[in-house]
């Protein structure tokens, strides 16, 4: 958090108070505003070649009512760097530096809107993300839970080292690479969201959901579970199944609803991420709510509206302590 010491990212996330407000797709707002984003590292390239922009994007997220966004090292790994003949040291600054621009962003909001409660999660994204062959979508990679877990660890150490406050474990395909991540967490002392990225009510890999949201139902680091990158009619469903098997608070961040159409290289279909949707999945439990891959600032915005309680100011977001 930003300013005066207050409640930790956890506590406000397990209160009875509104929801809390994540940011939308950090790749769609860099596309937005000029940025090519092709090649293996994704948005996780400008932090080294414009870390400026990251900052940014983020920055319009928390204009928008969001107060939490999410760093920019979701593609970032020391293997997906080295790849690109970036050694160790230089990869682990640049996973550091995921979360300094993020925090920058947030005391530049918090300047221009005194008493805002801001937050930063350090994305880490699945194994898949740095194949960057489309496989984060269908998980099943081959690999042994421990082998996973050994991919993982490395840069969540260093994420963690960092200090966000919280870590987002985010568009996970299955449920091996769940428990993977939830054992690759253990003792590094900073809170942790696991997201799955799910399709026709199951994981991306076919498991059912109770099964996945399960590997993290007794993890004392896993503060929150749920669901990113998928289309929102999936939310509802999903949630209340993660809140159900946990316990514990519910994440839910879609895509806009459009389809990517990879022969094309279009999106396709109609958005159906819509503002109008929070109520449905506050009652299903969602307590961390956003958007991903398509949804802009301005959605954010109506979603943080619809958030926000009645006779609450925008950017009066701090809660009472």
């Amino acid at each position: 958090m930003i300013s005066a010491p207050g409640p930790s990212f956890t506590e406000v996330l397990t209160s009875s108070g509104p929801p809390l407000v994540l940011d939308g797709g950090l790749a769609h707002q860099l596309e937005t505003t000029g940025h090519d984003l092709g090649g293996a590292l994704w948005s996780a390239r400008l932090l080294g070649d414009d870390p400026e922009a990251v900052v940014a994007a983020h920055q319009a997220y928390f204009e928008a009512g969001a107060g939490t966004v999410i760093t920019a090292s979701y593609q970032a790994s020391f293997e997906g760097f080295a790849r690109l003949g970036i050694g160790p040291d230089r990869a682990a600054a640049l996973l550091a530096r995921s979360v300094e621009l993020a925090r920058e962003a947030a005391r530049r909001a918090e300047a221009r809107t005194p008493g805002r409660a801001l937050w930063v999660a350090a994305s880490a994204g699945p194994y898949g993300a740095m194949l960057a062959d489309g496989s984060e979508y269908r998980g099943q990679y081959g690999l042994a839970v421990r082998e996973l877990e050994r991919f993982h660890r490395p840069r969540l150490e260093v994420l963690a080292a960092a200090r966000p406050d919280a870590l987002a474990l985010e568009t996970v395909p299955d449920a091996d690479e769940g428990r993977a991540l939830v054992r690759a967490v253990r003792g590094l002392g900073v809170p942790a969201w696991l997201s799955y990225s799910v399709e026709g009510g199951r994981t991306r890999a076919g498991q059912p959901l109770e099964e996945a949201f399960a590997v993290a139902a007794d993890a004392e680091e896993i503060v929150a579970v749920g669901v990113n990158c998928c289309r929102p009619e999936e939310v509802a469903r999903a949630v209340s199944v993660a809140a159900r098997v946990t316990g514990k608070p519910v994440v839910a961040y879609p895509n806009s609803g459009e389809r990517w159409d990879a022969g094309a290289g279009a999106w396709r279909g109609p958005v159906t991420f819509s503002a109008d949707r929070l109520a449905q999945w506050r009652r299903a439990g969602a307590r961390l709510v956003g958007g991903c891959c398509r949804v802009g600032p301005e959605r954010i915005a109506a979603l943080a509206r619809e958030a926000r309680p009645s006779g609450v100011r925008a950017g009066r977001t701090r809660p009472a302590h």
